[in-house]
């Protein structure tokens, strides 16, 4: 299971690295749970950080506007990532969503057939009206992507935990085990969730606020805090099955 920390600067790369982190996320909170960073922050963010770990990106929680989603995932894979993240705010049926994440899979994968595109939805999706988490799977699948994410779009009023019940966490899992796609879990996790998380068997866990000291927005990564959650992981977490690094591997990263 991997540790996968969020940074919102470039001086926040170091820190991050230095505790652990296994992919360094590039995100800028002040624009929501997915929101999305500045290109010059995203390409001076790989070229910082070592090569040997992979960077994400994420495009925002973003309209259904499957023309803009798909030149904002090209603009994310231009910068070098080897991972960019959809967050499916705007999208209300698995229909929509499907179309819109084909047509960013379709741009970023012309372009670099081994960057993958990792779909988000949101634990509380009820609360904003968006795409039903435990729909994300079967989308995801049917679109192309190559993997899936869990996160809360309302930070400050729940987790993952407090909107979705171990048995949906389960069944989200198993999907996309089934499936062959890559699977994340994130949402206002903090270290004392780690070994419940743990428990599941995703790929990689998604942090920003429990990394850093000062809040989620405004705050700062700490290597030390990075240290402890990758420690965490590291006595309660089992492999799992996450995916050979695109940089590595022979062949297409995604399934098809």
């Amino acid at each position: 299971m991997k540790l996968l920390v969020s940074v919102a600067s470039e001086k926040e790369v170091a820190p991050a690295v230095e505790g652990g982190a296994d992919i360094i996320d590039v995100k800028n909170p002040a624009e929501g749970a997915l929101g999305a960073n500045f290109p010059h922050v995203i390409r001076e963010v790989r070229k910082i950080t070592p090569p040997e770990l992979e960077v994400s990106a994420t495009i925002g929680d973003v309209p259904n506007l499957p023309g803009t989603v798909s030149l904002a995932a090209l603009g994310a894979a231009v910068c070098g990532v080897q991972y960019v993240k959809v967050g499916l705010l705007g999208t209300r049926t698995p229909q929509d969503a499907v179309f819109l994440l084909r047509e960013a899979c379709r741009a970023v994968h012309a372009h670099g057939p081994l960057t993958r595109i990792i779909a988000a939805a949101y634990a509380d999706a009820h609360k904003v009206n968006s795409l039903p988490p435990l729909a994300l799977p079967a989308v995801a699948a049917e679109a192309g992507a190559d993997g899936c994410l869990l996160d809360t779009a309302v930070k400050g009023d729940g987790t993952l935990f407090t909107n979705l019940s171990d048995s949906q966490l389960r069944n989200f899992v198993a999907q996309c085990r089934r499936a062959g796609l890559l699977c994340g879990l994130a949402g206002s996790i903090g270290a004392e969730d780690i070994p419940h998380v743990c428990k599941f068997g995703a790929d990689l866990i998604g942090i920003r606020t429990a990394a850093c000291r000062g809040g989620r927005v405004s705050g700062i990564v700490d290597s030390l805090k990075v240290r402890r959650l990758k420690d965490l992981i590291a006595a309660n977490g089992s492999p799992g099955s996450f995916l050979a690094p695109a940089a590595l591997s022979t062949g297409p990263a995604y399934p098809r």
